[in-house]
Formats: structure tokens, sequence, C-alpha cells
């Protein structure tokens, strides 16, 4: 098959700003210890696994990245906060977002169950935000994280103003999440409802984790899906070929339910080396699937 020349959408890419004194990161986010356990070496710039000892952790600001976009016909991103950074201080990314306005769209970080986050979510919408994440990372109970009352309220405001609401893949017990998001997505049906990182199915079962039990996601066309870098790594990992596992998730789902995204920021590699991997792992998808799963899903989801 020949390569890929076509244009490229990032729907995740994390920018971080150099300028610590105008945004400070927030000292109880550690990257990578949340997770530590359950990503091992390899990925989210952990030193060792097929990445080295010494990984290219880029955290590239808006202009950094902008010059880069240009340089691999990145046509436009989702500007996805950093949690592990700044937690629900989402300045820069609306901030660096409104730099490239034709090219970069903010997506912020909200707590569903803190009692700020209605008016957070109003703000944003002001500014141009196109979603809000639900990132749960030290969440025990995501389930009634993601259904009380409050957490209602966000979802509806999101579904109000016209956002997409972005869920965080939890480390352990996605499926577990299943019965909420079908719950949401029926309850908002016009609401584009985006899982990060395929939500983490296990790649070492049959199929790799994307069966049955996601029947209910793949008939709710509201309901969508992000491959990225960190999918990548982690299926590469475990010695399992990356364009094999989204071959399975294009067949499954359907091309227009699954879009690329970079991770840059937090998966290692330069921009270049994570934008051949994509190319690399669509290898096994007609060229209609490819634009989809590298462009036209993750413009039309996350721009709307």
């Amino acid at each position: 098959m020949a390569n890929y020349d076509g244009p490229i959408y990032d729907a995740h890419a994390h920018l971080i700003s150099d300028n610590l004194e105008k945004y400070p990161r927030s000292k109880p986010f550690v990257e990578g210890d949340a997770e530590a356990s359950f990503f091992g070496p390899g990925m989210i710039g952990r030193p060792g696994g097929m990445h080295g000892p010494n990984p290219n952790n880029v955290k590239p600001t808006a202009e950094q990245l902008h010059g880069w976009m240009a340089e691999q016909n990145v046509v436009g991103i989702a500007a996805v906060q950093k949690g592990l950074v700044y937690g629900t201080d989402n300045s820069y990314i609306v901030d660096a977002a409104d730099l490239f306005p034709g090219k970069m769209r903010a997506v912020i970080i909200v707590d569903p169950q803190a009692p700020e986050t209605p008016q957070m979510i109003r703000d944003g919408a002001e500014r141009g935000i196109v979603g809000i994440r639900f990132f749960g990372v030290g969440v025990k109970d995501r389930s009634v994280w993601l259904s009380s009352p409050s957490a209602l309220e966000a979802w509806t405001l999101a579904n109000d103003l016209g956002l997409f609401v972005d869920i965080e893949a939890p480390a352990h017990g996605s499926y577990e999440l299943i019965p909420v998001v079908e719950q949401m997505a029926d309850r908002f049906p016009t609401l584009r409802i985006v899982l990060d990182h395929l939500f983490l199915p296990d790649v070492q079962a049959k199929h790799f984790g994307i069966d049955h039990r996601f029947n209910g996601f793949r008939s709710r066309y509201n309901i969508t899906y992000k491959f990225t870098s960190l999918n990548m790594d982690f299926i590469r990992e475990k010695g399992i070929a990356p364009e094999a596992v989204l071959k399975r998730a294009v067949d499954f789902y359907g091309a227009d339910k699954i879009m690329w995204g970079s991770d840059i920021g937090t998966s290692s590699g330069t921009y270049a080396e994570m934008i051949a991997r994509a190319k690399d792992a669509t290898v096994l998808l007609n060229e209609e699937e490819r634009r989809k799963v590298l462009h036209d899903t993750g413009r039309r989801v996350c721009i709307g």
C-alpha cells in the first residue's frame, strides 16, 4: 500500500508551557506516578522497554507543536489539558489554543464533583473550547464519580453548549464503566462522547479485548475512540502488532468511530516519529479507512 500523504488531524496532543511563573505546575501531580504500576517501562516517557533507557520525552509548547504540525501536514489538533502537570487549572491550554485558533482547539479537564465546575465549563465555552475531559486518575469509584447528580450537571452543560465529553481510560476497570457510558450516551443522544486510548482493552485477550462487551458502544453512534501513541507503546511492549489491534478496532466499531491522537507531551518519541508510527499502524486498512482514522473522524468529532 502506498504511503498515506493526506492531511492528518491529531485528536490528542498535550501542550506544556515553558513559562513556569505564568503557568505554575500543580505540585500534587507527579507525571507517571499514578499509573506507573500499570504502564511500566516503554510508555508515558518511562525509561526502558522498546524506547530504550533514554526515551525522547517531548513536552511541546503551542509554538513548538505548531511548527511541527506544518512539517508533518497536521492540519489541526485537539489540545488536551495535561492533568498530571496542571490538574484542573486550564489556563495554559486555553491560552495556547488562542494563539492558533485555526489549528488548535482546547479540551479542558474538569472535576465532575467540584462546585466550581459548571462555571468553569461555561467560561471555557465562551473562550472557544471544544470539549471537557473527565480525568479520573486516583479516583476509586469512577462509576459514582461519573454519574452522581453533580456529574450529571457537567454532562448536561456539555450537551447544551455543544461540547464533547472526553473520558480518560482507566488503567484498571474500564469494563466496569460500560453501563455508565451507555447510560449517558442514551440520555444525551447528540452528545459526542470520546473515549481515550481505545479505553485500554485487554489486548492479550481474544480479539485484543475488543469484543461483545462493547457491543453497546458499537451500536451507539455518539461514542467514539482515540487510538494513540500510548496504545501503540502498550501493545508493542506486549509483543503485539499495533496494526493488528487497530484493524480489529476498525472492523468492530467502524473507521468513523476511530481517530488518531499523538499523545505528545506524555508518550515517548518525537512528533515526526509519532506521525510515522501512526501511518504504519494503518497499513491493514483501506484508503478510505486510513483517511478517516488519520483525519476525518478526529476533525469531525473534535470540531463538530
